[in-house]
């Protein structure tokens, strides 16, 4: 599982025109799930991300957390973050997992949040063809793969 964090003043999602999802001050949340990502990899990550202090206290350091700022989140689904990328100009998404498992764990995903954050999360639409923008807020762009645990 790998997600791209953006620390955003606001952001929207639109589907066929239509505004689907919108935040003001909190994070925005690419979310890309492989073949072989399970719940143990989205329980961590959202633990991850929850309390990743990204956000500035009282003297402007990152010190603080989306939780401890009462932020928002928006999570969009984006299988193109698994791509590989090693040999030739074409990415391969054989790593991408297929639509039922990508969905099943996008929605323990998004559950998990909403549990945690104590509040409705925005988000996208699965599958779809979303247009997305953002203020990004830093500006502040954090990867975090859950292969990788640093």
């Amino acid at each position: 599982m790998r997600i791209v964090i953006q620390r955003v003043s606001q952001a929207e999602v639109k589907v066929e025109g239509k505004t689907v999802g919108a935040i003001e001050k909190g994070l925005l949340v690419l979310l890309g799930i492989e073949n072989d990502d399970n719940y143990s990899d989205t329980e961590w990550m959202v633990n991850k991300l929850l309390n990743l202090r990204i956000f500035n206290d009282k003297n402007q350091v990152m010190n603080c957390s989306v939780l401890d700022v009462q932020g928002e989140l928006m999570v969009i689904s984006q299988f193109t973050l698994i791509a590989a990328t090693k040999k030739g100009n074409r990415p391969s998404f054989i790593r991408a997992a297929r639509h039922e498992t990508a969905l099943k764990l996008y929605e323990q995903f998004v559950s998990m949040s909403v549990q945690k954050l104590g509040k409705k999360i925005a988000k996208g639409i699965f599958g779809a063809d979303m247009k997305v923008s953002l203020t990004n807020d830093g500006p502040v762009t954090i990867i975090i793969d859950s292969k990788n645990r640093e």
